[in-house]
């Protein structure tokens, strides 16, 4: 189970038809410091109604969940952050 952050800054497009694209995402490390990172590659995971994910995050209809590539000190590691559509909220699991 990966580590999740409950509070993060995400830039993002919402197109007219509806569909979001993670652009980049910002969130505050041990020292207060932000951290920002560009998001290299993404996929949207399709859900099954509401469940579970293996890193503990219980989503619903109302979320979106995209599995993203980000550089992080030269290398590439897969990330998820996940959209609540109705709360405008994203979390993020490292």
């Amino acid at each position: 189970m990966g580590r999740i952050i409950d509070k993060v800054d995400v830039i993002c497009e919402h197109k007219s038809d509806g569909t979001v694209i993670p652009l980049r995402f910002r969130l505050v490390n041990e020292d207060g410091a932000y951290e920002a990172y560009t998001i290299k590659g993404y996929r949207e995971i399709l859900k099954k109604g509401c469940y579970t994910t293996p890193d503990g995050v219980t989503v619903s209809s109302r979320d979106k969940i995209f599995e993203c590539r980000v550089l992080i000190l030269d290398i590439y590691r897969t990330v998820r952050l996940y959209f609540n559509t109705g709360t405008c909220d994203w979390k993020l699991s490292v």
